[in-house]
């Protein structure tokens, strides 16, 4: 519990911002972007629990991918955070209200195989890469250049991860 004495901004609210942004405008892409920053913590926290519990003949490999996967979202999270803060909102920060905001569904606690668990993963990239260019569109419609750029690039990585799971998930292997 905070022992602050006044609140210096409300959650939900949306100020002024230093690149002019009209606020209208602004309350329609903090929406979407908080959307974003809540859906990448589910699939921080999902690709985590894989990293953690993957097991067999391509452990090691499938390992370090899921770490460089994770921590490539976490990245990206931060960059949406700080850009609603730029453009006058209050990113998500509370478990609530990022469970909330999510719109993907994470596994549940149980540990599944990793082809069951790269499936579900593979299932969460593609609701998220939809989701984004959605919200491309939307921030490039209302003239925030610089937040359809930022989703665009990290579009790239995701799509890139999803790809790369999608080759671990063919029928190629040397496992039996």
């Amino acid at each position: 519990m905070s022992t602050q004495k006044s609140v210096l901004k409300e959650a939900g609210s949306v100020g002024d911002n230093p690149v002019r942004l009209d606020t209208e405008k602004a309350e329609q892409i903090i929406e979407a972007l908080n959307t974003d920053l809540a859906d990448a913590y589910v699939l921080y926290h999902q690709l985590h629990k894989h990293h953690w519990n993957v097991e067999g003949a391509e452990h090691l490999r499938l390992h370090e991918f899921l770490q460089e996967a994770y921590e490539d979202v976490e990245t990206a999270a931060d960059e949406i955070a700080e850009r609603l803060q730029s453009i006058g909102g209050v990113p998500h920060a509370s478990m609530p209200a990022l469970s909330e905001a999510a719109t993907v569904e994470p596994e549940d606690e149980d540990v599944y195989d990793i082809r069951t668990s790269l499936e579900n993963d593979l299932e969460m990239y593609g609701d998220i890469i939809e989701s984004y260019r959605e919200h491309i569109e939307l921030a490039a419609g209302l003239g925030d250049h610089a937040t359809a750029h930022m989703l665009r690039e990290q579009l790239i990585e995701i799509e890139e991860h999803a790809h790369v799971i999608d080759h671990y998930l063919e029928d190629d292997t040397l496992v039996q």
